[in-house]
């Protein structure tokens, strides 16, 4: 069997575009790998989507079907089925590219430095300009140096950087070994947001250690899937909002004995708030009711969120 499996969950509304993920994966500088699709009652067939594709590319896709489960459930669902044998997980997202040589640097660093988490930077359109590489970490924080070329590095404060702003971090650029994929999952019930940032956190917390390469890993895709698509105007996005703030809340419980990361948590849930509340004003002010039910359902989970109402009617009145 192959030493790394490759964990790609599917949900797709067009053609094309887990084809072209799946090439960039075919195209790796490291061949030793096995792929695992999981159909997450995509709309789009995923035997249409792989009709075109040649027997030898074919005899080494494993295609898992299932009821929607969201991002975080698909993912749990490919660790789950993980080979025995399996020392390596790569994600990649069905609309997202991998550079050739992702699998190889990952594999090397990760072998060489004793690694047990990897991240690679990320390229990515105008769209996705809050990214940034692994290397620009050096302006601001302490990063020790593990190898030139291709930069590879180590932050001895790691999750302290990456809630302070996590933007360097994404799950397309992300390998795991053994320790991780056997123990830490997802949140599942955190669809549309933070599903990702809270399992970064518990790896990097799990982890014996994590190394950072500034090597582009993959390119950042504009593919409509699961994760796209929801605006301030979207019904979904107060949703999103809530299920962000519900991740920030358990990411707090993880670290209230740290009071900087707990700070940084906080503020983080603050604008989760008020994101959420200026969404719903701007429903009142298209002549649309609120969403009293999630509201009422945030509240009482988050006594907080009411009096962000009352703070954001005075500011209005205010001013």
């Amino acid at each position: 069997m192959a030493k790394l499996t490759v964990a790609i969950p599917y949900y797709q509304k067009e053609p094309g575009i887990l084809r072209r993920a799946l090439a960039s994966v075919f195209e790796q500088t490291y061949k030793d790998f096995h792929i695992l699709v999981v159909d997450d009652q995509s709309p789009y067939s995923i035997d249409e989507e792989l009709a075109p594709l040649s027997d030898n590319w074919r005899a080494r896709i494993t295609v898992i079907r299932q009821e929607n489960a969201g991002p975080g459930g698909a993912r749990n669902t490919a660790l789950d089925n993980v080979p025995a044998d399996c020392e390596f997980v790569a994600f990649l997202d069905s609309d997202d590219v991998w550079t050739p040589d992702h699998l190889k640097n990952a594999h090397e660093a990760m072998t060489r430095f004793g690694a047990d988490c990897y991240w690679a930077s990320i390229t990515g359109g105008d769209a996705f300009y809050y990214h940034f590489g692994i290397a620009d970490l050096e302006e601001t924080e302490r990063v020790d140096r593990l190898q030139e070329s291709p930069l590879v590095v180590e932050i001895p404060e790691l999750s302290s950087v990456m809630l302070k702003n996590w933007s360097f971090l994404h799950l397309s650029c992300m390998v795991i070994g053994r320790r991780l994929f056997e123990t830490v999952r997802f949140d599942a019930r955190l669809r549309l947001a933070a599903e990702d940032v809270l399992f970064f956190c518990d790896c990097v917390k799990a982890s014996t250690r994590v190394v950072l390469c500034d090597a582009p890993g993959a390119v950042r895709g504009e593919g409509i899937n699961i994760f796209h698509s929801i605006d301030n105007d979207s019904p979904k996005f107060l949703k999103q909002q809530f299920n962000t703030w519900v991740a920030l809340d358990l990411l707090e419980g993880r670290f209230a004995q740290r009071s900087s990361e707990a700070r940084s948590i906080r503020s983080y849930k603050t604008t989760a708030r008020r994101q959420a509340l200026w969404s719903q004003a701007r429903r009142v002010r298209r002549r649309k009711l609120p969403q009293f039910d999630l509201l009422a359902k945030w509240v009482w989970r988050d006594p907080v969120l009411l009096r962000s109402v009352f703070e954001l009617a005075a500011g209005k009145l205010a001013r």
